[in-house]
């Protein structure tokens, strides 16, 4: 596996811990309760983050598959990709972000949502082990917020994705990090 392959995978399963021990510390019969009417519950937030992950999942294979079929460049660099990358707007959680209305949840229950969320994972990790080894430095997606980015840059920002989103569960729920 190549270096930042594996500098990515590594990130995102941090994150996805991360997440999951925020999800688990809501208590279970409050996990589809929202805390406010404009808010999700945490339910809400983990199977939006589950069709986030699934939808680029589908992108990036689509992509990936294209540029291996025209014989994309191998990635050459074994830096870190991570530090060359800034996630701080994402991250920032000083203001609320509207998900446009394919990426809102639909209501699924507690325990569905977090299937769903295993399942997209499945997905993207199929994807990420396809474009092993090729420059994905240099294969661009649109963001509809942050632009271009680059399919490094994309799975860098569902693993902070997934931080914001273990953040807001961690506020909404009334949780202290340290708990």
């Amino acid at each position: 596996m190549h270096p930042r392959t594996n500098e990515l995978l590594t990130y995102l399963e941090s994150q996805r811990a991360a997440l999951r021990d925020a999800f688990e510390r809501v208590p279970p019969d409050q996990r589809d309760r929202k805390p406010a009417p404009d808010r999700w519950s945490a339910s809400n937030v983990i199977e939006h983050l589950a069709i986030v992950e699934g939808r680029i999942a589908a992108r990036f294979a689509g992509l990936i598959a294209d540029a291996r079929a025209k014989g994309h460049a191998a990635e050459w660099s074994t830096d870190p990709i991570l530090p060359a990358i800034d996630l701080s707007r994402v991250l920032d959680r000083s203001g609320r972000i509207k998900a446009p209305d394919p990426i809102q949840p639909t209501g699924l229950a507690s325990e569905a949502a977090w299937t769903a969320l295993e399942r997209s994972r499945t997905a993207l990790r199929t994807t990420i082990d396809a474009g092993d080894g090729l420059a994905l430095g240099t294969i661009m997606s649109p963001h509809p917020l942050y632009g271009p980015l680059s399919l490094y840059h994309w799975y860098a920002f569902l693993g902070a994705h997934e931080a914001r989103h273990a953040a807001q569960i961690i506020a909404d729920c009334g949780l202290r990090i340290a708990d």
